[in-house]
């Protein structure tokens, strides 16, 4: 399905029943790395798995900007008439969510991000370099992005006022200090590091995000 948001063609997927769950991918990817978790959740939400602008089948973009990403999702939930939905984002999909909660709280109902970074000193060292060696060479708008932004503050951290879990894997690219960081300036949060995870195997094609977001925000259902 198609969607005009924030004056773009965005793709997204709807499938399910019960309060709605949005589903935010990581950079260079698309809502399909869902589709073994949206098999799960959908039993219990109404599940809206959305492709960033330029990427997946969304409107192509010259440049991409995190803070562009949220006011495309901020958007998308208005043209939607989404009431209060959960978010849970991936990656870039985490930076995105942290952003639209401080900078629209009063449009989610629970938050839920994993291997997110406030800014790119947030990544450990290799995987940083090999993000600038790509650049250096592919000089593309999706390496750019992740080398350049975000700049999250603490002080917007603080502002979120939604139940919040914060996710990394033991073995992420970000840093666990960076991850502990996050948490311990929501208020209502909830942090779990995920003994022998890596950033993206518990996530892409993974039914074990289902279990941890139903966990989480449905914490009465026996799964």
């Amino acid at each position: 399905m198609f969607i005009k948001a924030n004056g773009k063609k965005l793709h997204y997927e709807v499938t399910g029943h019960g309060e709605p769950l949005i589903l935010l991918h990581g950079n260079g990817e698309n809502l399909h790395i869902f589709e073994e978790a949206t098999a799960i959740l959908k039993d219990f939400f109404t599940v809206y798995a959305l492709d960033f602008a330029g990427h997946g089948e969304s409107e192509a973009v010259k440049e991409l900007h995190y803070a562009e990403h949220a006011a495309d999702v901020y958007a998308f939930i208005r043209a939607l008439s989404l009431e209060k939905p959960m978010l849970y984002g991936f990656s870039d999909g985490g930076i995105v969510g942290l952003m639209l909660a401080y900078q629209h709280p009063e449009v989610l109902g629970k938050l839920a991000v994993s291997g997110a970074n406030l800014e790119p000193k947030g990544l450990k060292r290799m995987p940083r370099l090999g993000m600038q060696l790509r650049y250096a060479f592919l000089h593309d708008a999706r390496t750019k992005m992740m080398l350049k932004e975000p700049s999250i503050q603490a002080a917007d951290l603080e502002a979120i006022t939604v139940p919040t879990l914060v996710l990394a894997g033991e073995f992420d690219l970000i840093k666990e200090d960076h991850t502990r960081f996050i948490a311990a300036h929501i208020p209502d949060s909830t942090l779990q590091i995920l003994k022998g995870e890596t950033h993206g195997s518990y996530v892409v094609h993974s039914e074990k995000i289902a279990r941890l977001l139903l966990t989480f925000a449905k914490p009465e259902i026996d799964i």
